[in-house]
């Protein structure tokens, strides 16, 4: 059984060949990290499963491809890339990573959160344009911090929120309990945040979860931190609210087409701080990652 890894970065080639065992299954790692879906039928030919960090992997060209039975997506957002459930009607298994950069993820939900409620991206860009721009932050201690959905990262960013003296309320899509954190119906949730930071899956049930609707329930001045997927908003409905200023500052390391497109609307906006989809990229995660990834190609070839 062979595999080939279609877009690794020279970061992750670099990680790839560091964390990869003499016992782990054949595996070409291709650093070309721009494939069109024309060339995909080419360059997967021949092999039997795929390692993807962020091509799309659309169903009628893998349709093409019928050697492949397994795709490893590096991380936990495989639908924004392919549509697993028809993928495993061509007999093709979609498998996920979880869990490897819960951490990395909190710690700059934390970190958003912190420059969003004292301006600092507003000031450094200022700064560097020679203005002296002082501005009047949001102290967080003693305030409410919301966790939409609650998992491994929802969990990371409560015990370090907490430690630092702020109450911390979620919802979740099932029951769930966690010491420190009171969980709460969605309505309380969006109407007690002072900061909503999302932590939620996407799929067809909450593809647009933050609704134009529910963006309304924020309490005003509210910090909206997405550290998730852009899909997840009513970008539009948030781009209206930062406008208003009913939502005070949205920091943002996810976006609805990424990369974010040179002069979008989000970067024209003062109140807004943003990052490049990177809440999870430190060499510890990805260590985890890659090695995730292999163990999986080993589990797959053993049967």
């Amino acid at each position: 059984m062979k595999g080939i890894f279609i877009d690794a970065s020279d970061a992750l080639a670099e990680v790839f060949t560091r964390m990869r065992r003499a016992d782990d299954p054949p595996c070409h790692v291709n650093e070309d990290a721009d494939i069109p879906a024309s060339a995909l039928p080419g360059l997967i030919a021949g092999y039997d499963y795929v390692i993807d960090d962020h091509t799309a992997l659309p169903t009628e060209t893998m349709r093409q491809i019928p050697g492949v039975k397994h795709i490893v997506f590096l991380g936990t957002g495989a639908r924004s890339y392919m549509d697993p459930e028809a993928l495993a009607e061509l007999g093709i298994t979609v498998h996920t990573i979880k869990g490897y950069g819960d951490t990395a993820v909190a710690e700059h939900a934390i970190a958003l959160m912190w420059a969003a409620a004292r301006n600092i991206a507003a000031m450094d860009r200022a700064m560097r344009q020679g203005e002296w721009l002082r501005t009047e932050g949001m102290q967080l201690t003693g305030k409410t911090v919301g966790l939409l959905g609650f998992g491994g990262i929802a969990a990371e960013v409560a015990r370090i929120a907490g430690g630092g003296g702020m109450r911390v309320i979620a919802w979740n899509r099932t029951p769930r309990e966690a010491p420190g954190v009171e969980f709460v119906d969605l309505d309380t949730l969006l109407g007690e945040s002072h900061v909503l930071s999302i932590h939620l899956l996407l799929n067809d049930e909450t593809r647009g979860f933050l609704s134009a609707k529910r963006l309304a329930q924020l309490r005003p001045g509210a910090i909206l931190v997405n550290t998730a997927r852009g899909a997840l908003v009513d970008e539009t409905a948030m781009i209206d609210g930062l406008r208003s200023g009913r939502i005070a500052h949205a920091a943002l390391d996810v976006f609805d087409i990424e990369p974010l497109p040179p002069a979008h609307e989000l970067t024209t906006l003062p109140n807004v701080t943003l990052s490049a989809h990177s809440a999870f990229r430190t060499p510890e995660a990805s260590d985890t990652l890659i090695r995730r990834a292999l163990d999986i190609a080993k589990s797959v070839a053993q049967g």
